[in-house]
């Protein structure tokens, strides 16, 4: 269920005329190079989701795909995955530019294939698992283990590099998000919270956390709604 064909088509093209697209055109060209540099690390990381999420074999295609390739049973929400991996490409990028503090929380249910891959893909995975090093091999163990017994679980967890919200039940990204930037006035928190997410009680009381956020002293949420029309409900 979720935002039909007709609806989604219709928010799409309210969107469209609302944005300068020659002002667009030009960004695009100015940053040709880096937003190709950009594109194509999506590519590798969204493969890296999908195939998580699927895969138990032959997880670098190396050989036409079969059916005794594909996992049993499939956990993770690739409909989450695309946004998640984007999102995190361009805070990379910010934090490069502009010498950010910054911390990434995503609360969209079952999407730790997303961040896995980002881990894999800079290196962070490896230093923590021995058997998931930034090379082919690592990449296939990273597939492989997802979702799967003494492997990785389908939401980020405690064992998870660099987390301090852990998935498995929705809604508590926002205020984990707000309890982080408190007394750290040079913090940035990007939260992406899912469209699903959003109907959860939890979430519609941490909207009203930046009553408690003084800019003199804290840090700032850019909050993120992912309305990509897979939420499960």
């Amino acid at each position: 269920p979720g935002s039909s064909p007709s609806t989604m088509s219709t928010s799409y093209e309210i969107t469209c005329r609302s944005v300068d697209v020659g002002a667009v055109a030009d960004v695009r060209a100015k940053h040709a190079e880096q937003l190709e540099k950009i594109e194509l690390y999506r590519r590798f990381v969204d493969y890296l989701a999908a195939t998580q999420i699927y895969l138990k074999a032959n997880e670098l295609l190396q050989e036409p795909l079969k059916p005794e390739h594909i996992k049993e049973r499939l956990l993770g929400h690739w409909g989450t995955c695309p946004g998640l991996n984007l999102v995190y490409a361009h805070c990379n990028r910010v934090i490069k530019q502009y010498d950010l503090n910054m911390l990434y929380i995503t609360g969209p249910g079952h999407g730790a294939p997303a961040i896995l891959s980002n881990l894999f893909a800079e290196g962070t995975l490896g230093e923590f698992f021995d058997k998931a090093p930034h090379t082919p091999e690592g990449a296939a163990y990273l597939i492989r283990a997802f979702s799967w017994p003494g492997g990785f679980p389908s939401h980020v967890n405690a064992e998870t590099p660099g987390s301090i919200h852990e998935g498995g039940e929705l809604g508590y990204a926002l205020a984990v998000a707000y309890g982080a930037v408190m007394d750290i006035p040079d913090l940035i928190v990007t939260c992406v919270v899912g469209d699903g997410e959003a109907e959860t009680g939890p979430t519609a009381g941490a909207w009203h956390s930046n009553k408690f956020i003084d800019p003199a002293e804290s840090g700032a949420v850019l909050p993120i709604l992912h309305v990509n029309g897979y939420k499960i409900s």
